[in-house]
């Protein structure tokens, strides 16, 4: 296992024209290849971001079909592992509704495994009036990987807001957090940020937080500052709030371990109040 590699975090704008969404998808994955990532990682919604509930059901495809199958086999070409952070997944025990899934597709193109969004985005804030669940079911597993380049936690966006998932991925042994996101302008500004350095620092474990920037539509705005946080809840690299592209860091696997070291705070953690 390598202790530390490169990752890119792909900062996109996607729209409601699935085509070219996953043309930038797919153009991105080389980049990061060239680049020297071992992993590149997209955001919520990567492949579709429109304002047509129906839509979004009638793009979801099962684990198995032709979307991850294209990934997986660009993956293999490329020697590069792929983080499609918000998927379309079907669900067939509720068909009216779908899974926001995130994959990990390992580099020799195998699906390593999956996690469904458990806490889902149902708001009444005034300038944000959405309602996730119309469309998607929740999952009900927590989903730690553990993998050649560390153990890996996986979130999706929403789930940030919930400190408890993220412990429980720390006792999982994860090392290295995704929260892929599509975080609202309006939300972002405020709890972005702040969100993701507290999680860095209670898990002492490294956020890659790949996001969605800019205008989507009339409607939907989304905040940008894709992110890397270090286990001592410093920012390592930022990808602005409007601009698209790659956004580069190091992950060095070792830092986990010397601050979990130097502050063993899960050893410290108390029975029935902690945990």
């Amino acid at each position: 296992m390598p202790t530390t590699y490169k990752i890119a975090l792909a900062q996109i704008n996607s729209t409601a024209d699935l085509d070219k969404n996953l043309q930038t998808a797919l153009e991105l994955v080389r980049e990061a290849k060239k680049k020297g990532a071992s992993l590149i990682a997209f955001p919520e919604s990567f492949l579709f971001l429109g304002v047509a509930e129906e839509t979004y059901k009638n793009l979801a495809e099962p684990l198995d079909g032709p979307m991850v199958t294209r990934f997986s086999a660009l993956a293999k070409e490329l020697g590069i592992h792929i983080l499609m952070g918000g998927f379309a997944e079907t669900n067939p025990q509720e068909p009216q509704k779908l899974y926001n899934t995130s994959i990990l597709i390992g580099s020799q193109g195998k699906l390593l495994g999956h996690y469904r969004k458990i806490h889902l985005f149902d708001t009444k804030i005034k300038e944000v009036m959405l309602k996730e669940s119309n469309t998607v079911s929740p999952g009900k597993e927590v989903v730690c990987l553990d993998h050649e380049l560390g153990p890996f936690g996986l979130t999706i966006c929403y789930d940030l807001r919930f400190p408890a998932m993220f412990q429980s991925l720390r006792r999982l042994g994860a090392k290295v957090i995704f929260v892929p996101a599509a975080f609202t302008f309006q939300t972002g500004r405020y709890h972005w940020v702040p969100l993701l350095q507290a999680r860095a620092i209670e898990t002492q474990c490294f956020i890659v937080a790949p996001a969605q920037a800019g205008w989507h539509n009339q409607k939907r705005h989304s905040f940008g500052h894709s992110l890397v946080i270090d286990p001592w809840g410093q920012i390592i690299a930022d990808g602005g709030p409007e601009a698209t592209g790659l956004v580069m860091a190091q992950i060095d696997l070792a830092q986990v371990d010397q601050v979990r070291a130097q502050m063993p705070v899960l050893e410290h953690q108390v029975a029935g109040i902690d945990r």
